[in-house]
């Protein structure tokens, strides 16, 4: 099993959202290093860090765990949804995602303060210019976030 963090824009899809839902497609990838690690990387059974992007209030917010592999993301086929993509075929799908399903809220998590903690140095998430909206999470990082949110070792 790996660990990820998944960033998402509250406005649009928030951890709420998720839990009312309980399951839903992780759609709308539209980077390719972050395409290639939901193809490529991330499997069944993986823990997610869900991440309130573009907000007021920046941070971890949830865990959701990943309940299928990778599959072609139907949106680029769509010419009506905003995640069309017109070089992409049933053939030769450009895009992918997984379906996620909620385990629980964290307590807030700030970036400031994940920032602030040495242990979370090397994450990708700390480094100046990372807007992957998916990206791996150690396994100590994990742990330390666990920590932070009052989950122990998670």
């Amino acid at each position: 099993m790996a660990y990820w963090l998944f960033k998402t824009e509250p406005d649009t899809f928030s951890i709420d959202t998720l839990c009312d839902l309980n399951r839903s497609c992780w759609e709308g990838v539209r980077n390719y290093q972050a395409r290639n690690m939901l193809r490529d990387q991330v499997k069944l059974g993986d823990e997610v860090l869900i991440y309130h992007s573009s907000c007021k209030d920046v941070g971890v917010v949830g865990i959701a765990k990943v309940v299928t592999d990778a599959y072609p993301d139907h949106f680029q086929f769509d010419p009506d949804s905003e995640y069309f993509d017109p070089k992409a075929s049933q053939e030769s799908p450009r895009w992918w995602m997984v379906d996620i399903e909620y385990v629980c809220h964290l307590p807030y998590l700030s970036l400031q303060k994940m920032k602030a903690m040495p242990e979370l140095a090397a994450m990708p998430l700390v480094k100046k210019g990372n807007r992957l909206s998916v990206m791996p999470v150690s396994d100590q990082e994990w742990s330390t976030i666990m920590s932070l949110t009052g989950r122990g070792d998670g």
